[in-house]
């Protein structure tokens, strides 16, 4: 018999992430794309530009998995329902009388609420995009944590290039010069989930699967309400970063210690030759004096 913590994981794993869970995931990247600037004059002047840019949105990590997988870009059409409850999101979003959603998303608890349910979508897209990559290369690791990590976070990269068509794109931003907390997390779960799916870690699916979800959801709401940029991985990098990457910069700093030990070891030399020099100067003006 199941332990109870079994049951709930295991019930926690079955769970659909449709209607709801999915509604949260169009608001955040609808509401998230609002926001940025110029964004409702574009939606008036050109709606179909802006429907394109929140499909974009919300769909970008199935478009770059199914790009580097080989399979048509446009497959995420294919689910009509997804893709009118995106498109209805995007719609009252933008031409909501009154700005009503604006306004009604603008309350943290509504904010807190929606982060939290896309970040469990989150989960699921990369345990779908590992298993959807072992599919095509059996037991293929690599391939699996990109596919995961392209499944769970590939929103952001794929709106790099939507800017980079309309001349907005700045190199500074960009995601793969540096990532953003979304993608650096998303990174870590689909290795994970990786690991646990090729038997190199000894754990159960929905057991992880429940655990990560709820990292997720505790770091996310805990960084918007503390409204900081990173939580965990600031520190982890830097730690990292010193042990693996920065021998070099030891060893520049060691030459340059030795540099100035043997420059104040040969001090005396240096002093006694202007000394040595002076002394034959005068010796030379005596001479010339005598004669």
């Amino acid at each position: 018999m199941d332990s109870p913590w079994d049951e709930l994981t295991l019930a926690f794993s079955r769970t659909s992430m449709f209607p709801f869970f999915d509604i949260a995931h169009y608001l955040v990247s609808v509401m998230a794309l609002k926001r940025q600037p110029g964004a409702a004059a574009v939606a008036r002047k050109n709606p179909f530009s802006s429907w394109f840019t929140a499909m974009l949105h919300c769909f970008g990590g199935g478009i770059l998995s199914c790009v580097l997988l080989a399979e048509p870009p446009l497959r995420f059409l294919a689910n009509n329902t997804n893709i009118l409850l995106a498109s209805s999101i995007w719609y009252i979003t933008f031409f909501c009388p009154c700005d009503l959603v604006s306004q009604g998303y603008s309350f943290l608890p509504v904010q807190l609420l929606a982060a939290g349910m896309k970040e469990v979508t989150r989960t699921w897209k990369i345990v779908g995009g590992v298993k959807h990559a072992n599919s095509y290369y059996k037991n293929s690791w690599i391939v699996m944590i990109a596919i995961g990590w392209a499944r769970g976070a590939g929103g952001s990269i794929i709106t790099n290039f939507e800017q980079l068509v309309k001349g907005g794109w700045k190199p500074e931003a960009d995601e793969w010069l540096k990532m953003s907390y979304p993608a650096k997390v998303t990174l870590l779960g689909s290795v994970l989930f990786t690991f646990q799916h090729t038997k190199y870690l000894a754990v159960s699916r929905h057991n992880l699967m429940f655990l990560y979800t709820m990292f997720l959801v505790v770091t996310k709401i805990t960084m918007m309400i503390t409204e900081t940029a990173t939580v965990l991985f600031a520190p982890l990098e830097d730690t990292l970063g010193r042990m693996l990457f920065g021998w070099q910069q030891q060893f520049s700093s060691c030459e340059k210690k030795s540099e100035t030990k043997s420059s104040f070891n040969g001090t005396g030399s240096s002093t006694s030759k202007p000394i040595a020099v002076a002394s034959d100067t005068v010796k030379k003006k005596h001479t010339k004096k005598t004669e």
